[in-house]
């Protein structure tokens, strides 16, 4: 039956099946990085010439997407709903769309893959779906989606902005390749090196 935890896993493939992100909310569905991999691998052949948005394997259910170089997944139980899984697929998608300006593609995601795990974790905690309107998502995630790039946003803004995902991130509990991260005790020091690098370019 469909459970809560509608969503087992999320991930990103390039256009060669090379992972740019995953992340797993079952700690039962591939316990092990290989099977993982295995499993992504999997996934990867069965979709990427396909010209279908969902696919069934391995007892899960898997919509899917692509743009320019890169494929986006959603998972979920052979019992879940479709519509819904794909409702969350099209979220994550149109939300990085408005953020990167319509530029999602893999250097970009790559570039910008701390806010892209960001707009993950607002859409879903711990497989259940949290949201799936992606300007509230945008809003959530405090991301200043207006049309001036940020080499035109003063220092402050950008050193504000980045705090602010500094201490979002930390709120987050999400298992992210096996490893939990509890509410209020996440690691954000990987946010640093971006926010020193996008400031430092203002100056």
């Amino acid at each position: 039956e469909p459970s809560l935890y509608a969503v087992k896993a999320v991930f990103i493939l390039d256009n060669e099946g090379t992972r740019l992100l995953s992340k797993y909310y079952d700690l039962d569905l591939y316990p092990s990085q290989k099977e993982r991999e295995n499993f992504e691998r999997n996934v990867f052949n069965k979709t990427h010439k396909a010209d279908q948005e969902i696919a069934f394997l391995e007892g899960m259910t898997v919509v899917y997407k692509s743009s320019v170089d890169v494929f986006f997944y959603v998972v979920g139980s052979c019992q879940e709903n479709e519509l819904l899984l794909m409702a969350v697929l099209n979220c994550l998608f149109e939300t990085l769309a408005q953020i990167l300006r319509k530029n999602v593609e893999k250097r970009c995601l790559l570039d910008n893959l701390d806010g892209v795990f960001l707009v993950v974790d607002e859409i879903i905690d711990g497989g259940v779906i949290l949201e799936s309107d992606p300007q509230q998502v945008i809003q959530k995630v405090n991301y200043q989606a207006d049309d001036r790039p940020l080499s035109e946003q003063s220092v402050a803004q950008v050193m504000a902005f980045y705090v602010k995902m500094l201490f979002g991130a930390a709120q987050h509990n999400v298992l992210v390749d096996g490893g939990v991260k509890g509410r209020g005790g996440g690691n954000s020091a990987h946010l640093l090196p971006v926010f020193q690098s996008r400031a430092g370019n203002l100056q």
